[in-house]
């Protein structure tokens, strides 16, 4: 399954989990996009993306610990991600809008929320876009 988690650049860009190798996905509050977390399974890809500035699918990642409560707060949820590579160049929101082709998904009609599930056809999209990124 193939998930999408937005992230701040000058909260936690791509670069800083690059370095780190790996995290704990966490700081997720809103009801729905808690369920995505939780849905999460070792062996699932997710699509990093860049809230601010340009918006833009910048990296992948693998989830390498299920989602599960938050030790901190049982209310909210936490997975771990492991960087698996970026994606260069950037796949922008304009890009994603201007396909017409993801008109439902919950990236483009509720930009506010943080986690969500990304549709098989995104997916196959992305991969025509940028075959050399190891989606």
């Amino acid at each position: 399954m193939y998930f999408l988690a937005k992230t701040d650049p000058e909260t936690y860009p791509v670069e800083q989990l690059e370095r780190d190798g790996q995290t704990v996905w966490d700081g997720v509050r809103n009801p729905q996009a808690l369920r995505a977390v939780r849905d999460m399974k070792s062996g699932d890809r997710v699509f990093l993306y860049h809230s601010m500035g340009e918006a833009a699918v910048v990296g992948l990642a693998d989830v390498i610990g299920d989602g599960r409560d938050d030790p901190h707060n049982p209310k909210l949820a936490v997975a771990d991600f492991r960087f698996r590579g970026r994606i260069d160049p950037p796949v922008t929101l304009r890009e994603i809008k201007e396909s017409g082709l993801f008109d439902d998904w919950a990236l483009v009609r509720q930009s506010r929320l943080s986690t969500m599930w990304a549709p098989g056809d995104f997916v196959k999209w992305m991969k025509s876009k940028r075959p050399k990124a190891r989606i």
